[in-house]
């Protein structure tokens, strides 16, 4: 009883940290708000799915096969995610309107793709026109 008590609890936690995480991607008002709830509350969401499942199963090989799919996830997501959002800021992907701070801004060469200490020339820098920032969410109203 208790064991089943247990797995049905991780499973419904995994899968509320899941559905945050679709919620996230539809609330958040840029990509890289969307890419981080998604990343960390996706991944904590299938670590915990595949936690109560090895749980519940109580099999040494599915046991194995979970841990290493949840440490796997761990390893993956967070990297993946950080990659992408580089990408994406170096190519010029908008900012959100209320970003407080933008801690790249003017220190990435677009000519040798590089990021330096110092500060690099405007006609160096990826574009960051104020303009082309949308309005697309509700969240800051």
């Amino acid at each position: 009883m208790g064991r089943e008590m247990l797995v049905m609890g991780l499973m419904l936690l995994g899968a509320s940290f899941m559905a945050l995480a679709g919620l996230g991607l539809l609330r958040m008002p840029d990509l890289f708000l969307r890419m981080s709830s998604t990343a960390k509350a996706g991944t904590l969401g299938a670590g915990l799915i595949l936690l109560g499942a090895a749980i519940h199963f109580n099999n040494f090989a599915i046991s194995t096969r979970a841990v290493a799919i949840i440490v796997f996830l761990l390893l993956t997501a967070p990297v993946a995610a950080h990659m992408i959002g580089r990408a994406a800021y170096f190519d010029g992907v908008p900012l959100w309107k209320g970003t407080v701070q933008d801690d790249l801004h003017g220190h990435y060469r677009v000519s040798t793709h590089t990021l330096e200490t110092g500060a690099v020339p405007e006609e160096d820098s990826p574009p960051a026109d104020a303009d082309q920032i949308p309005d697309n969410s509700d969240f800051d109203r």
